[in-house]
């Protein structure tokens, strides 16, 4: 997998864990790429990615399909759809730094925020898009 999709997803982690209105809806840094088992809700995980070919005919790139999840178990939405905006106000556009590669920028592209099967978890899945190039 290309290395700036590595960088990338740090940098997303490091930007997320270090947000106070994010970390103080769910009551610490807690954003994951796998939960620990006994993790108390609200908790973000890192979640499925997208990498395609940017490229032009003279410059490299890559456009990123990330995808952050929310999970509450407050009763109701109103906690994830809270969480999904904090992740939104987190990272729309943010000036992440990625090492030897450069974003050249992260949007906002959906956010789909459903009651889960078992009538209890409130899931807020939120995606970005991202185009990266070398630095």
């Amino acid at each position: 997998m290309p290395t700036a999709s590595v960088a990338l997803r740090a940098a997303i982690h490091d930007a997320l864990a270090a947000d106070g209105a994010l970390t103080a809806l769910l009551s610490g840094p807690k954003i994951y790429d796998e939960p620990p088992t006994s993790v108390s809700f609200p908790y973000v995980t890192l979640g499925e990615a997208r990498v395609t070919d940017y490229s032009t005919g003279t410059e490299r790139g890559e456009e990123h399909q990330l995808t952050l999840h929310a999970w509450s178990r407050q009763g109701g939405h109103r906690e994830a759809h809270l969480i999904a905006g904090a992740l939104l106000q987190a990272l729309d556009d943010a000036p992440l730094p990625l090492g030897d590669h450069r974003l050249v920028n992260l949007r906002f592209a959906l956010a789909d925020i459903r009651r889960e099967a078992d009538g209890r978890t409130y899931h807020a899945l939120v995606r970005f898009r991202a185009v990266t190039e070398p630095a």
